[in-house]
């Protein structure tokens, strides 16, 4: 009996401790089920587009939707990132949040607009040229073959003088500088045109900037690209040159440009020299670069200035200097390039 007394006390404080989350329960209830109460608690929530059908919520959106009425609306205008986004001038890294644009996109600033035709020089390199220089440079190695060990490329001192201890190692015979090395070529390094420089110095631009402004011209007509002015750095009397003064004007060929002055000179311009013997073999500066020119009489047969010959005065038209740059290692693999573009050689072959 005493067990049964002490069970339904604890059962009744229980049930006291409770009431109150039945009552709160019983009046959910009722608001929750009662319809006057459902309409007043509808009828004070906000209209939402949510509640209505997907048609009736689009057009009430596309209604709505007027940006210019917005910005007039606007009391102070966004800042100016908010309109236009300029690449970084410089690469900060990939974490950095500000990252440039890839060279595709038009506002980047490494954007070269292009390619506007498709050379035909650029073709015959790539379908003909480049697989006749790899076969002509191939090497075959038979399995097992071992090269021999080349000495070392920087000579030591030798002697007792005490000078030589810790002394740097002198260069290779007959170089100045370490010549490039030569891999051997396969698919992947075979040797192609980088750029062209086309190049004049007009001694008579010091006293008179008609020179100059002739050159210009030619120049920027033979190439296609804007010529950029050097002036003298430090004066020469026995050359008349006087620091400060312009007289050389200089532009870089690349891509289509060089292409299409490459096979105008070759297809054009060379056929016309009478008696032209071609290139010096010995050209070259033993890095893959070859040099020639072209005197006054042979930049008047170029076919823009050929066409407008009475516009430049005869004797201002200026020779040229034209470098053409490869990225062949030697001059040997760059002569042989230009020599299957078309341009002729005579002489010794330097390598």
């Amino acid at each position: 009996m005493a067990l049964q007394e002490v069970t339904n006390a604890v059962i009744r404080r229980m049930q006291s401790s409770q009431t109150p989350l039945k009552q709160a329960w019983k009046l959910q209830c009722l608001r929750k089920y009662a319809t006057g109460n459902v309409q007043k608690e509808l009828g004070e929530l906000e209209e939402s587009v949510h509640q209505a059908t997907p048609s009736e919520a689009a057009g009430k959106m596309m209604s709505q939707y007027n940006p210019a009425k917005n910005a007039k609306l606007r009391k102070e205008q966004l800042p100016s990132s908010r309109y236009q986004f300029r690449p970084p001038r410089y690469y900060r890294g990939p974490l950095h949040p500000h990252q440039p644009l890839p060279s595709s996109d038009p506002a980047s600033r490494e954007f070269i607009p292009g390619p506007f035709s498709l050379p035909r020089l650029q073709q015959t390199y790539e379908s003909t040229i480049a697989p006749d220089v790899m076969t002509l440079t191939y090497q075959h190695y038979p399995p097992g073959f071992e090269r021999p060990q080349k000495g070392e490329r920087l000579r030591e001192w030798v002697g007792d003088s005490p000078y030589f201890k810790n002394r740097p190692r002198r260069g290779p015979r007959g170089y100045d500088v370490l010549p490039l090395l030569r891999k051997p070529i396969t698919f992947r390094n075979i040797p192609k045109l980088e750029r062209v420089t086309v190049h004049t110095m007009l001694k008579g631009a010091a006293d008179d900037s008609a020179y100059l402004h002739v050159a210009g011209m030619i120049v920027q007509n033979i190439s296609n690209v804007r010529v950029t002015t050097h002036a003298v750095k430090k004066s020469v009397a026995g050359f008349g040159l006087r620091a400060g003064k312009h007289v050389s004007v200089t532009s870089e060929l690349y891509g289509e440009d060089m292409y299409h002055f490459l096979s105008k000179v070759v297809d054009v311009v060379m056929p016309k020299i009478k008696d032209y013997k071609g290139v010096k073999g010995s050209s070259g500066d033993s890095s893959g670069h070859i040099s020639f020119g072209f005197t006054p009489e042979e930049v008047a047969l170029f076919p823009e200035v050929e066409v407008n010959y009475d516009m430049y005065p005869p004797k201002m038209i200026p020779g040229l200097h034209v470098t053409v740059h490869t990225s062949a290692t030697t001059d040997y693999d760059a002569r042989m390039l230009l020599q299957a573009i078309g341009v002729p050689f005579y002489g010794k072959m330097v390598d």
